[in-house]
């Protein structure tokens, strides 16, 4: 394998695909999917990637996705870990339920952080590598309609602090995406809201991101470009985290 490796997780729509479709350039691809067997065949066939059904929130998914890895590719050197679900119904915090806490935080935080273990034990039996954590503006901008979402993407942002405070004497970075208002199926249901309220100011660049918009940092992040920040939150928001008066 001349060309190095990369594991994107939720590749198969949104921004996933596009981080995928961006690596397989450079990269082998490996994507992950659940449930989206359409959009992940139609990646394979538009970038070559292999393709693999994986649920993060199972140890056995996990495990399997990484031997396949080895058998297929023998090495890993980039990691981003993309895929994430939104609540099935958007509930206030008064009203929310165990099940929908149990299920985000088994496939935002637990399938990551422990996926993410594997991956590093392997990456430093060959000296190296990158891990990607795509989180979101919601580990700091509190949703009450939406609260689990939230704790998720707050865990898994200190995850990012976690792992590459650990990893970095081994040769690897670990950066956090922080992406605002993206077009994407996740926020197609509430996607006329969120155009009325960035026209009213809520966005400084006054747009939704793309999903291209992610996968360019992503790029600098694959090129190296950014191997002396390990730690680095960099947010991709159109300039949302900012305040004024």
């Amino acid at each position: 394998m001349s060309k190095p490796v990369a594991l994107v997780t939720g590749a198969s729509r949104g921004i996933g695909r596009a981080i995928a479709v961006d690596l397989s350039s450079t990269h082998w691809v490996l994507a992950t999917y659940k449930g989206h067997r359409d959009g992940a065949q139609s990646l394979q066939v538009e970038t070559g990637a292999e393709i693999f059904p994986c649920d993060l929130a199972s140890a056995a998914d996990r495990n399997a996705l990484l031997e396949f890895a080895r058998e297929r590719f023998g090495h890993l050197d980039l990691l981003v870990n993309n895929s994430g679900i939104a609540p099935r119904e958007r509930r206030d915090l008064l009203e929310a339920t165990e099940q929908s806490f149990d299920e985000l935080m088994s496939v935002n935080l637990k399938g990551p952080h422990f996926l993410t273990q594997q991956a590093a034990r392997w990456m430093i039996g060959h000296g190296g590598g990158r891990i990607i954590f795509i989180t979101s503006v919601s580990a700091y901008a509190a949703s009450v309609t939406r609260g689990e979402y939230c704790i998720s993407k707050a865990g898994l942002s200190m995850c990012v602090a976690l792992w590459a405070e650990r990893l970095a004497a081994h040769g690897i970075r670990v950066f956090e995406i922080r992406p605002g208002i993206i077009r994407t199926d996740m926020i197609a249901p509430v996607e006329d809201v969120y155009e009325k309220r960035i026209r009213a100011g809520l966005i400084p660049q006054q747009r939704m991101g793309e999903p291209a918009d992610v996968a360019r940092v992503v790029r600098a992040i694959a090129d190296g470009l950014l191997d002396y920040s390990t730690g680095q939150v960099i947010d991709v928001d159109g300039g949302f985290r900012l305040r004024s008066l």
